[in-house]
């Protein structure tokens, strides 16, 4: 785990964006733009490269100010024969605030525009990746913050070209060493080629052992040299593109509907099929549900992916405009004084921006709440509450002529044909082909032949609707041992249960007990009088992965081996799946649905290697899997 330290803004005496801590400048002093289209974009043959491409890719070590992206973004929208997509991932140990940035970018007019759309979509510093769309989703850019030397490893892409871009080797050596251009190197796509200011003869020596050709160029301004490489291995292209742009999505819950969303505003066409009248109907029907990370004092697996999918769902409600949500903030309370030990040292060691996580204490926590707890907790001021169903609908109507949404089709089997993936109704009837097919139907998955090894268990949860009237209102998004929300269409929802093996579809009068009775061991007086049995609310069934994760990515071969390596496993072609959300469904979807069209198109990952792991559906194939999960049960 590690600190995101923001860099400070500093200049030096002639005006230049400059580091202390380095002891260096951000760019040549004779000008930023001029040096960033002379040695990066000219050093890597751009536009000229990636003009009439499909998808091109760039990997910068050093996002800095942003400047070498900006100039790339102009050049980029600026060429009519640009390449479909292009693809930035850039890597930044130290970044800078927004503030600072809209502060810094102000020195170039000439990208005014493009700074102020990056400075709008600018995350929060965390560890981690973080993307950004631009173009209509055409131009992405995926931030890596935290130290290159280690995180290069955990980027998976095809590079076709290399901006080499830090701070001077002899201030900052470990980007400019062997071991790092062999980082490069695993990457790097046939052709791919390199640029950089530096013409150091240790650099030069270990692109070389790298199986990059180096040559020396004319540099820019006062530096009379730059360098250039071109990788020389023969070795094939490993991320190969789609042969064609078409799947077939099972189901149109929140997993479904995001993945079809995410697929269809990359080009795709989507074909959703859902044996209900509409979307948003099983497990993604609730009133509301919880928008909130899950940290922790290591910042293991599920603090990374529940942090990594909150910011991807965020930045898809905002994308989103009809869907309803509200970000009233999660108040998260510890169940006892050690638990908030707990808590208060997980904010002390994660160093998160305030505006992601606070610790508050008793005391503020009645404040915020307008009435006494004995505990503090977390405090997630971004947080608040998702209309699930909304979030559907709004993003299966996103691109109409892309997205062809049969309802009331109800899946009985699936089978390979020679159009790719067939689905069929229990008559025998084809409902649809297609090269992809996508399962995303919950609980009902295991069903399926191709599915039956899953190891997905149903979690039964009943939430209960309160009248308006009952107990004091609540402006957030409240969650201790049972959670509360505020007031949504004249209801207060409380919850939920969790039973196993329990198909029952009822409601139970003594979970709406129950559900009572948890949150009043948070507020001794809430709704008091009120009689569960006058109670109604909801019962839905979540699919439970084994550890908690989403089970996300290719559907291994059945009887696969379980002695290989997990990305080794063979996969059924074109067969993929999204499942395994359980409770956690509005936290997973949007970074789920952007990892699987990565894989789908051969892009970058919009995750680090071992989370991609992580949630790989063949995980559970393999000997030795440790399967316990992380973090508890509460629902979201």
């Amino acid at each position: 785990m590690e600190k995101i330290l923001p860099a400070r803004l500093e200049f030096a005496p002639d005006g230049t964006p400059y580091s202390a801590a380095f002891d260096d400048i951000y760019h040549s002093a004779d000008g930023g733009p001029g040096q960033a289209r002379h040695v990066f974009l000219g050093g890597n043959d751009l536009p000229r490269r990636w003009q009439g491409r499909q998808r091109f890719v760039i990997l910068e070590t050093g996002f800095g100010l942003g400047l070498n992206f900006l100039a790339t973004w102009q050049a980029w929208r600026n060429d009519p024969q640009r390449s479909r997509r292009l693809h930035f991932v850039s890597l930044e140990k130290h970044p800078f605030t927004a503030a600072d940035l809209a502060i810094a970018q102000q020195a170039w007019p000439e990208f005014a525009g493009l700074a102020q759309q990056l400075q709008r979509r600018w995350p929060l510093l965390t560890p981690g990746m973080h993307r950004l769309y631009f173009e209509q989703d055409q131009l992405v850019l995926t931030l890596l913050f935290g130290d290159a030397g280690n995180q290069l490893r955990s980027i998976d892409a095809s590079v076709d070209a290399f901006y080499l871009d830090g701070f001077a080797p002899a201030k900052n050596p470990e980007l400019w060493s062997p071991a790092f251009c062999k980082g490069l190197a695993r990457m790097a796509s046939p052709g791919a080629t390199l640029a950089t200011w530096s013409i150091a003869a240790k650099l030069r020596e270990a692109l070389s052992a790298a199986e990059f050709d180096p040559e020396r160029r004319p540099g820019y301004a006062r530096k009379p040299e730059m360098l250039v490489a071109r990788f020389r291995s023969r070795r094939p292209e490993r991320r190969p593109l789609p042969a064609e742009r078409r799947a077939i999505v099972i189901g149109a819950g929140i997993a479904g509907s995001t993945t079809a969303h995410r697929l269809a505003a990359a080009g795709w066409q989507v074909t959703v099929l859902e044996q209900a009248a509409e979307p948003g109907t099983g497990a993604s029907s609730n009133l509301a549900g919880m928008l909130r990370p899950l940290p922790s004092a290591d910042d293991n697996r599920l603090s990374r992916l529940t942090r990594a999918g909150f910011l991807a769902t965020r930045a898809l409600l905002g994308a989103l405009p009809e869907a309803r949500w509200s970000p009233c903030g999660v108040l998260h309370l510890a169940r006892e004084a050690e638990h908030q030990a707990q808590q208060r040292r997980a904010v002390e060691q994660l160093g998160w921006p305030a505006e992601l996580l606070q610790f508050v204490d008793a005391d503020a926590a009645s404040r915020r709440l307008g009435q006494p707890v004995k505990q503090g907790g977390w405090w997630f001021p971004g947080g608040g509450w998702v209309q699930p169903s909304s979030l559907c609908r709004a993003a299966l109507a996103a691109f109409p002529e892309r997205i062809d949404c049969r309802f009331s089709t109800a899946v009985a089997r699936l089978e390979p044909g020679s159009d790719g993936w067939r689905a069929l109704a229990a008559d025998g009837r084809l409902l649809a082909a297609a090269p992809v097919l996508i399962m995303a139907s919950g609980v009902a998955a295991p069903r399926f032949a191709q599915f039956a090894w899953l190891p997905q268990r149903s979690g039964r949860g009943q939430v209960s609707h309160l009248p308006s009237a009952a107990g004091p209102a609540l402006d957030t998004v409240l969650f201790q041992i049972g959670y509360a929300m505020p007031e949504v269409d004249g209801v207060r929802l409380i919850g939920a249960s969790l039973s196993y093996e329990d198909d029952e579809a009822g409601e139970r009068v003594a979970d709406h007990a129950d559900n009572l009775a948890r949150l009043r061991l948070t507020l001794p007086g809430f709704a008091a009088g009120l009689d569960p049995a006058t109670l109604y609310g909801r019962v839905g069934f979540r699919p439970m992965s084994p550890d908690r994760l989403p089970i996300v990515g290719a559907v291994p071969l059945p009887g696969a081996a379980t002695n290989r390596r997990l990305r080794d496993l063979p996969a059924q072609p074109g067969l993929w799946c999204v499942q395994g959300y359980g409770a956690r469904g509005i936290v997973w979807s949007a970074l789920m649905a952007d990892l699987l069209l990565s894989r789908l198109e051969g892009e970058p990952l919009p995750l680090e290697n071992d989370l991609v792991d992580a949630v790989n559906p063949g995980r559970f194939l393999l000997r030795g899997t440790q399967l316990a999960g992380e973090g508890d049960d509460e629902p979201s």
